[in-house]
């Protein structure tokens, strides 16, 4: 039997190897599944693959498989350890610790500001497999992201490091970390370039790529490369690559993924409009974070701390279920309906707790100025789709009714939470991992196996789609601009070669604005004219709203004076001999100041 790829999960206990065939096709086939216990701390992963392989022909009922390429997530060896350290906690330590975490790294440790002797400690202690150093905005503050290069040098680890950083120190970098120093660098963008600008997509990238480089060199994975000969990326990085494929064919979405030790949330979605203009820092498109203590199996206890002793006990014994008893038979797996209920319950907790973390909030600051409306975190308002994949939201009787309580705890509407209208979706093959690797090579095969999985289909217009045509206007100008450089280059090519020829091409290189065919000596009269002629007519406008004011206020003074004897008994003013009756010639003491008889050589 051949297919066309194999794609084998190693996780830290199990590895799990799927099959996929007819991928180019319109139907493509998730053709069966095997497991095995995983060998990497045996010293040999090929063991449990191979296990996992025969397992898979075994439930397939045949006996030989070929198969044209083989890809793999890894979460074995400890999966993705890294330490990450920037400048200023929230702004750069933040968008490396958001590159780290979309990329699939499991972030042990985060600093801001220069090393100290206990944080180089605690990095020792960790031995992670990635350092991830970042500081500064582009052309900003150097010396901290200097400094803490030449501490992590001087500490001897041998493990890779990837600058992210001021670009400006890139050059130094490369000093800092040379050959001698046995630490291989990876020089990229910043992942703050700006204030309040993240950069983590090209950081992410790199990231997967050095955690490729790494995990052939694990204990344990050397001999990985004998069977799998394409792409290995951490395997919560394979969860965000198929969450990121999904935002591409039906828009904003969430993908929970509630595991036994951990439970992680991965969302893909833009902030909405009226959000954006409140919130207090930038949150990237593409958001995980990771709740170590929200485990239905290895940290049971933690989540029941979270509920509450108390009422975990009464809701328990509410539905029937004995917690003491129900809690020391459940072994990873729930085998009967109490432990069913316990581990839905268990569950239930962690997809409320993990979505509030990783949501933001509204609120209030109170200042000089009153009240004012912040924002803080990710912006979910725009998610209408909620994926739950991971063995609990796959396998549980009640799993969408368990999604759905997400939209019931937002009573006082401070949270940034999805609103109506969402729809509940679950990965019923749990395939979601092996289709983000898959669809580094197999993109259209890995969407098609999607909605399978997902017992959806996606609409004919993709949102990506729709997204690009929305932009097509600024597309239209890209194009104009283009078109405009290519003239000007062709132009310019020709003006060379004319130079080359021994032509004076000055005149072509600096052209002079002319009208008609004038030359250049009556186009600079003309102009000399036209400003000349500009100047006067301005002076005469100016001059002739002068003497309107004058006239009018002439006039406004005359009326002022008429009206002061109209109905004193005395005879009104007369316009035709200009005298005003009753005038005394008093004029030191005469209130009427626009009178023209008056005499001012006093």
């Amino acid at each position: 039997m051949k297919v066309d790829v194999l794609v084998a999960e190693i996780g830290s206990t199990t590895t799990v190897v799927n099959a996929f065939k007819d991928l180019d096709t319109d139907h493509p086939v998730f053709f069966a599944q095997g497991q095995a216990p995983t060998s990497v701390l045996e010293g040999d992963v090929r063991i449990g693959l191979s296990g996992a392989i025969e397992d898979l022909k075994k439930k397939a009922g045949i006996d030989s498989l070929e198969y044209d390429e083989m890809l793999a997530t890894s979460s074995a060896a400890g999966g993705l350890k890294m330490t990450v350290h920037g400048l200023v906690y929230n702004m750069t330590a933040k968008a490396a610790k958001e590159a780290a975490l979309g990329a699939g790294g499991i972030i042990h440790y985060v600093t801001a500001g220069r090393l100290r002797r206990t944080d180089l400690a605690k990095i020792k202690e960790i031995q992670p497999n990635l350092i991830l150093l970042a500081g500064g905005v582009d052309y900003g503050e150097r010396d901290t992201a200097i400094y803490n290069a030449e501490m992590l040098r001087s500490m001897g680890l041998k493990v890779p490091v990837v600058y992210a950083g001021n670009i400006e120190n890139q050059e130094e970098m490369k000093l800092i970390f040379d050959e001698e120093s046995g630490m291989p660098l990876y020089n990229i963008e910043n992942v703050y370039p700006k204030i309040d600008e993240l950069n983590v997509e090209p950081c992410r990238k790199v990231i997967q790529d050095a955690f490729e480089d790494h995990i052939t060199r694990a204990p344990g994975m050397e001999h990985v490369r004998d069977m799998v000969n394409g792409p290995i990326i951490p395997t919560p990085g394979a969860v965000m690559e198929c969450t990121k494929l999904l935002y591409d064919c039906i828009g904003d979405i969430i993908v929970l993924d509630v595991g036994g030790a951990t439970t992680d949330l991965h969302s893909v979605t833009e902030d909405s409009d009226m959000v954006s203009r409140i919130l207090t820092a930038p949150e990237p498109k593409a958001k995980r974070t990771v709740e170590g203590d929200l485990g239905v199996y290895v940290n049971r206890y933690k989540v029941i701390e979270s509920i509450g002793e108390e009422k975990f006990r009464q809701e328990m014994e509410a539905m029937g279920v004995d917690p003491d008893k129900t809690l020391e038979t459940y072994k990873a797996i729930p085998k009967n309906e109490d432990e069913i209920k316990l581990v839905e319950r268990l569950t239930k907790e962690a997809v409320l707790k993990a979505v509030e973390r990783h949501a933001g909030a509204i609120r209030y600051v109170y200042g000089p100025s009153g009240r004012v409306t912040l924002a803080e975190g990710k912006d979910l308002t725009q998610v209408r789709h909620i994926v739950g994949t991971g063995g609990a939201l796959t396998r549980l009787p009640h799993r969408i009714e368990l999604m759905q309580n997400i939209l019931k705890d937002n009573e006082t509407g401070m949270k940034l939470y999805p609103g109506d209208g969402v729809d509940f979706l679950v990965d019923n093959d749990y395939i979601m991992a092996s289709l983000g690797v898959l669809s580094k090579t197999h993109r259209e095969g890995a969407i098609k196996l999607l909605e399978q999985s997902l017992g959806i289909k996606f609409p004919a217009k993709r949102f990506a789609d729709q997204q690009a045509e929305q932009f097509s206007a600024v597309k239209e100008l890209q194009a104009m601009q283009a078109e405009r450089l290519k003239k000007e280059a062709e132009r310019e090519e020709h003006i060379k070669a004319m130079e080359d020829m021994g032509y004076d091409m000055t005149e072509y290189r600096n052209p002079e604005p002319v009208l008609g065919n004038v030359s250049k000596e009556e186009y600079e009269e003309i102009k000399r004219e036209a400003l000349a002629k500009d100047r006067s007519m301005r002076k005469a406008v100016i001059d002739l709203e002068q003497s309107k004011k004058f006239a009018e206020d002439c006039e406004r003074a005359m009326q002022d004076a008429a009206d002061a004897h109209h109905g004193s008994g005395e005879a009104e003013y007369d316009p035709a001999s200009g005298k005003i009756p009753g005038c005394k010639h008093e004029c030191k003491t005469c209130s009427r100041i626009h009178c023209q008889y008056r005499n001012t050589n006093y």
